[in-house]
């Protein structure tokens, strides 16, 4: 299972990206893909057409709901790290990819490195 931060749901609506054409391979091999709330919250922030958003959502097994679970492990990560303040929506994505045992697909690999030491897997 492979979770998609923000970043990989706008380079995977861009035509010939690196990201699209690993989503369209993780896709047609049958990889469960799954994004977590936060992340599809910034997607559509924007900007984003309706049709951008209906491409990547067929792309999309789910969108998961940052709940109790999530929100735990966010906050095991977020701590592990040392509270920093600008990493809470990255633990709350980390987070989310780390309770559904999923891989986190990223264009930010440095940004979220601090989290691989307390079991976030990185693609």
């Amino acid at each position: 299972m492979i979770c998609l931060d923000t970043n990989y749901l706008i380079k995977g609506i861009t035509a010939g990206t690196p990201e699209a054409g690993e989503l369209i391979a993780w896709a047609q091999a049958g990889e469960p893909l799954i994004t977590p709330m936060p992340a599809w919250f910034e997607f559509l922030c924007g900007p984003v057409t309706s049709a951008q958003v209906s491409t990547i959502r067929a792309f999309l097994t789910e969108i998961v709901v940052f709940d109790e679970p999530q929100a735990r492990e966010a906050a095991r990560l977020f701590n592990a790290v040392g509270r920093k303040r600008h990493l809470r929506v990255d633990a709350m994505v980390a987070g989310t990819a780390s309770a559904a045992g999923a891989t986190l697909a990223t264009g930010n690999r440095t940004d979220f490195a601090c989290f691989v030491a307390h079991g976030l897997l990185l693609a």
